[in-house]
């Protein structure tokens, strides 16, 4: 368990790297075009750092009012809310504020940039379906986001996306225009031309498959942390099962949103092996198997 921990944290930590090094090169590209490669390089760091703070500050309300998600009291859920506070008490971390989502399909979400101002919510699908050992299992998985700074690591991940996707457009067509209307016909001029047209057109789907593969990561995380919060791995894995089973997708499902999600609110049991490549979530039939080695059993699926 500590082993899986460690490995994603590993992974998350070489993905957001390789993301970094993209924008610089893209900055750098479009410094070229300036003939100042280092005033690019710093432009696409000041975009990247004013998507950071709004991201940062505000991407929590956007989510929840995406989702059509509502505040609600202890008077309203009293077990939720037990169980949910003494789940935050075994994590240490302050508890969260509770939203409720209207929605048959079984899912639930946590935002916030971090534990102090946390939230989780789940919909009305997943309180119908699960048991209380089940329904703790995913409060201690979107616990396990909160304590884990999840959020806010896959906040900076959407938000690299977008600076990625954002140059790499003003990068093509800065390149097209420099090519309608330059004479210059040197060997070194065009070939540099081509490497920066096909870097702006490939970033953006590099950008994509590695906002996937560190959301991918983190929810194995989450999974392998709620584990040991719990000590009953079992518990979320028959969560899963019944999820995949319903195979719901929200009604309000985002895209820019769905990273935040238990299971993919588009389409909770993805099948398709091609499909897993360009899901935010990782299958749940591998999640359950590997809750299952932590938990030491072994049941269909």
């Amino acid at each position: 368990m500590y082993d899986e921990i460690t490995k994603n944290n590993r992974r998350t930590i070489l993905l957001i790297s390789i993301f970094s090094i993209i924008i610089v090169v893209l900055g750098w590209f479009f410094g070229l075009l300036l003939n100042a490669p280092e005033t690019g390089i710093f432009l696409a760091v000041i975009f990247a750092t004013i998507f950071i703070l709004i991201g940062y500050f505000k991407g929590d309300v956007v989510a929840l009012t995406t989702a059509g998600a509502k505040l609600v009291e202890k008077k309203d859920l009293p077990e939720l809310y037990r169980l949910v506070e003494n789940l935050s008490i075994t994590a240490g971390i302050p508890t969260p504020k509770i939203y409720l989502i209207t929605d048959p399909a079984a899912n639930a979400c946590a935002t916030g940039r971090k534990p102090e101002t946390a939230s989780i919510a789940v919909t009305t699908g997943l309180l119908q379906i699960l048991s209380k050992q089940e329904l703790e299992g995913v409060i201690a998985h979107e616990l396990s986001h909160i304590k884990n700074y999840d959020i806010r690591i896959m906040t900076l991940v959407v938000v690299l996306v977008g600076t990625i996707l954002l140059l790499s457009d003003v990068l093509l067509h800065s390149f097209l225009f420099r090519r309608g209307n330059s004479q210059d016909s040197q060997q070194a001029t065009v070939i540099l031309f081509f490497i920066g047209i096909l870097l702006a057109i490939l970033s953006p789907l590099f950008a994509q498959l590695i906002k996937f593969a560190v959301s991918r990561s983190r929810e194995y995380l989450a999974d392998a942390s709620a584990s040991l919060l719990t000590r009953y791995p079992d518990g979320l894995a028959q969560a899963l099962q019944k999820i995949a089973a319903q195979d719901l997708p929200l009604k309000h499902a985002n895209h820019a949103t769905a990273h935040l999600f238990l299971a993919n609110p588009f389409d909770p049991h993805v099948t398709k092996r091609f499909e897993h490549l360009f899901s935010t979530h990782p299958p749940i039939e591998e999640r359950i198997r590997r809750l299952q080695t932590i938990g030491g059993h072994s049941y269909v699926t």
